[in-house]
This record gives C-alpha cells, structure tokens and sequence, in this order.
C-alpha cells in the first residue's frame, strides 16, 4: 500500500514540474568555505511577473494593539492581519540591520498539503515579516515555525535558506492540508566548510532526531505522516523528502539538475551525479530514492564572492545537458528555451532544460554577512536584475539608509516602462543579446567583469572608511557615507548599462556587426562613413539544414 501511494504522489509531483519548475534557485556558504570568512547565500527569484526591485522597511517602533497587513507575496492578494510586534528591524532587500538573510525556493511537494483554509501567512510574507522580528538564524527559524502553527501556513512546501553571519541552515516546510492547521518542517544546519543548495525540489531526506545544535523540526514531522499512511518505518529512517515531496525525473531534471550544475563549478566529484540530475532516478524497496546528491558538499578550494557570482551563472555549458549544443539554441548558440518548459510532437512530449540562469528572473543577489564588521557595515547585498548570467552584482550595503533609485519600489513595474529603472535597462540588453548570442554575451560579459571586479576591489577601501567613521562613534555619518556609496555604485552601473545597450544596437543593427579599432568603431578614410562591417552569416551546419529541408526551392538556377 505504500509503495503504491509513493507512486501516485510522484505521477502527481512530474504533472505539477511544469508549474513549480519556474521559480528560484539558492546556494548557501558557510564561514569554513570562504576566503574572508564570511557567510553568504544566494537567490534567483524566478517568475514571469516578478518585477525585479529592492524592498525596503525602515526600523518602527510600534503601539500595543498595532497590526500588521499580510499580503500573498505572488499574487498581492489580502490575506489577513495579524498582530505587530513592538519593534521592528530595518530590511535592505532580504536582508535585515543584524544581517540575517533569507531565501527560498518552492518546491510543492504533495498535492493535498498544498490548500490550508483560514491560513494568513505565505511564504513570502513569512520571509519579510521574520527578517523584521528576528536577529539570528536559529531566532528566525523559531519565528517561521511559530507564525505558521498560530496563523496557518499558505503556500506550498516551501525550502528557505537562512544564515547570518556566522550559521547557515536550511528549513524546509509543508503545510498540513485543509484537515489540520500549521506546517510539518525540518530545519539543519550546514557544516562549517560545506555548501548546499536547493532549486524546487526538497533536500532534506533523513535527520539526526537527536541532535538539537544542528538540526531541528517540527514534534509531529514524522507522526503526521504516520498518520497520513505515507511512512510506516522506524523513526531513523524517515526521509522529509522521500515522504512529503519525493524526487523524480521532473525533480531532478528540471530542479536539483540546477544545484548539481553549481556544486560542479566549485566541487570536481560532482559528474558521477550527471545520471541523476538526467533525470534517472533509482529506488529503494522504501520507494525512497537510492541516488540522490548529498545535501551539502565541500568546495576543493575556498570561495570568494566572485566564485559564488559564478555559481548563479550556468547553463550547464560543459555538461551532457549543455544548451548551447542542442538544435533549439539556433544559429547563435542561445542558450535559452521560451516556454512551456514541455512541449510536444506526435503525442511523444519533450523537455526544455530548467537552467540556473533563465530569461524569466526578477532579481536575484549574493547576501554576503561578515562577523568581523558591525551589523551596518558587515552586511553586503550584491543585488542583480534580471538574468543572472547577464546582470551585473551591485553592492547595496545593509546599513543604508535609503535604497538607490533604479532599484527602488515603485519605479517601474512589470507592465510599467521606467528610463532610470535598473530591470527595464537590463531587460533591453539581455533580450538584444538573445538576437546573436555568442556574439554580443561576450560584449556584456567585458562590461560585466569590469564593474564588479572594481565593486570587488574597491569594498576593502569602503569598509575602512565606514569602520574610520564609526569607531569615531560617528555611526550616523558611517550609515550616510554607505548609502551614498552604495547609491552611486548602483546608479553607475545602470548609466553604464544604458551605453552598453546603444553601444550593442550600433554594433550588431541589421544583423552586421560594425569593426571596432582601438576600442572604437572604425571609420573609412575620409572619417564620415564606417568602414564596410563584417558579415559572418549562418554557422555551416545551419545552411546545410536549410539546404537539406528546403531541397531545390533556394537553389540558384
């Protein structure tokens, strides 16, 4: 009876991939595995109608009896209200004044768990509403856990990435289903000098059940499935994945393909995992599956923030699933496929790729926490728009006291053009490049480099300037000098952006690309006109493919 129920819930998790397969992807780093010693988790925050903009909550105090309104992060519906708490702490993005960050990513998990009647809280209002309440991760996790058993969790099951500046964890939760109020959840921590990561599909399989300092969960994880019918093992066997959002080839496809694809970046032992992020799966005579990657794994060197910019690059170029090489990445090697992410001919269905970087980003950031600085200075968002392979990282330090305005709420919004808005200038450039790819990705990629390699560089000099002024006492001025730094670093690099976009029309306008010298246009002798641009046309084995489907019709007579 079991193993017939697991079967059923994984026909159900592949049917609902294609829904649950457009959102997000997160790596999370702990101390042990930097250069500096600093914590960090990313965030790619995927959805066709996301708008890609920095939120922003000052710190309030607030009067017994305040309440707070809770909207439904996807869709801004009301879903309630429930009550303030007396204090709350400043959120730059998802990061809050005690650098405590947090991300997700959804993974759904089983179908009747999805629907709670009555619930207020979402996940995303659960990541805002905790980063205003909580100064750690472990204080956030007990914040989290706490809303959703006393208002109802909303949403589907539901990965975070929680770290501060010295822990990272991972909590995972699913709501209990219209019968029962409240979230079965498992929460560990990641081992100093390891990363891990997650991308729609559940990590966590079993779990210590004793071991308080590393891994926490919720007293009925495991007796509410019992309860259900979905386990019937010994505790210590128990699998939070295996039970509540089994893998399969949707899951590991389309979702922990994309963690696979960043842990090799980093980690060389990760191509015996290459069958599985495939998509082929094997099983246990639990129904649990037997090949899945670990939930963490060492990096072979430590990390920089560069590195893990590099992680939320990929389309899995060097890999069997690389899509540059397939048929569907055209002339012009794109690696990127519009949606559906299925499709399919003569009754047989097919699969586009699910890459880390994809063209439906709204923003994504590397939140980067360091223990050695004080809160306002220690915490760095580095924050991008749109796709991450072709964005730029800006650092918006935690401490500011205003967020820059190309990226500020309210400028712009998805259906709403905005000259100075970061996402649309970004968004022009990306979808210029997707016209020829493996020409002008290159062109981004030499702009991309150049500002956040000086981002990089420069955040040493930044830091001891705020360090100066705030070991003067002078905490006020140090905040002011960040926010002003962080402002012209962001408002630089959209008026560099904005040359790069003329700069790409000017040189690849009517599919010629214009001959530069000495990195400027080249001009004919008399200076007035260009010289004449080159015309590479087709790559060989396109005209062959059109020559072979279109037989005689294009033949010169």
């Amino acid at each position: 009876m079991l193993k017939k129920t697991l079967l059923l819930t994984s026909l159900i998790w592949l049917a609902l991939q294609v829904h649950v397969a457009d959102a997000c992807t997160n790596f999370l780093i702990t101390k042990g595995a930097t250069v500096d010693g600093s914590t960090m988790i990313t965030y790619a925050a995927d959805s066709h109608t996301l708008y890609g903009e920095m939120y922003f909550w000052p710190a309030a105090d607030h009067k017994p009896g305040d309440m707070v309104d809770v909207t439904e992060w996807d869709t801004g519906k009301f879903l309630g209200k429930i009550p303030q708490v007396a204090h709350t702490y400043q959120v730059t993005g998802n990061m809050n004044e005690h650098q405590l960050s947090i991300g997700e990513t959804t993974f759904g998990g089983r179908q009747e768990l999805h629907h709670q009647p009555g619930a207020i809280v979402d996940y995303g209002s659960l990541i805002y509403l905790t980063l205003q309440r909580a100064k750690t991760a472990r204080e956030a996790i007990k914040v989290m856990t706490d809303l959703v058993a006393e208002y109802g969790y909303a949403s589907e099951g539901e990965s975070f990435s929680i770290a501060d500046p010295n822990e990272v964890w991972i909590l995972e939760m699913i709501g209990k289903g219209e019968a029962e109020k409240g979230a079965v959840w498992v929460a560990r921590r990641i081992p100093d000098g390891y990363i891990s990561g997650h991308a729609n599909q559940a990590r966590i399989t079993t779990f210590p059940l004793n071991d308080p300092d590393n891994c926490l969960y919720s007293s009925d994880v495991i007796s509410f499935a019992r309860e259900k019918g979905w386990f019937d093992g010994k505790n210590k066997d128990f699998s939070f994945s295996g039970t509540y959002a089994p893998v399969d080839f949707g899951g590991a496809r389309f979702c922990d393909a994309r963690v696979w694809a960043g842990f090799r970046k980093v980690a060389s032992n990760m191509d015996q995992y290459q069958d599985y992020a495939m998509g082929k799966i094997t099983h246990g005579a639990n129904g649990y599956a037997t090949n899945r990657m670990p939930l963490w794994v060492k990096p072979d060197t430590l990390l920089t923030v560069k590195d893990v910019m590099g992680m939320m690059r990929d389309h899995f170029e060097g890999t069997a699933l690389d899509m540059t090489k397939d048929p569907g990445a055209g002339p012009f090697k794109l690696p990127y496929r519009w949606r559906p992410l299925t499709w399919q001919v003569d009754s047989t269905t097919y699969v586009n790729e699910r890459a880390i970087s994809t063209q439906q980003t709204g923003f994504s950031f590397i939140a980067q926490m360091r223990s050695k600085y004080p809160d306002p200075i220690g915490g760095i968002m580095w924050f991008g728009v749109d796709d991450t392979y072709s964005t730029c990282y800006m650092p918006v330090y935690c401490g500011i006291q205003k967020v820059p305005e190309p990226i500020r709420v309210g400028n712009g919004d998805m259906l709403t053009w905005s000259n100075t808005s970061a996402f649309w200038v970004f968004n022009t450039v990306s979808n210029l490049a997707y016209l020829r790819y493996d020409y002008m990705i290159k062109d981004i990629q030499k702009v991309q480099n150049e500002l956040e390699t000086k981002f990089v560089d420069f955040t040493p000099a930044v830091d001891e300037a705020a360090m100066d002024l705030w070991n003067k006492g002078e905490h006020d001025m140090a905040r002011k000098f960040l926010t002003e730094y962080s402002d012209k670093q962001v408002n630089l690099t959209v008026n560099r952006w904005t040359q790069l976009e003329h700069y790409l029309i000017i040189k690849y306008k009517d599919g010629n690309i214009m001959k530069e010298k000495d990195g400027k246009f080249e001009r004919n002798e008399s200076g007035k006109l260009p010289v004449m641009p080159a015309q590479p046309g087709y790559p060989e084995w396109w005209y062959r493919n059109v020559a072979k489907q279109t037989g005689d019709h294009l033949k010169e007579k």
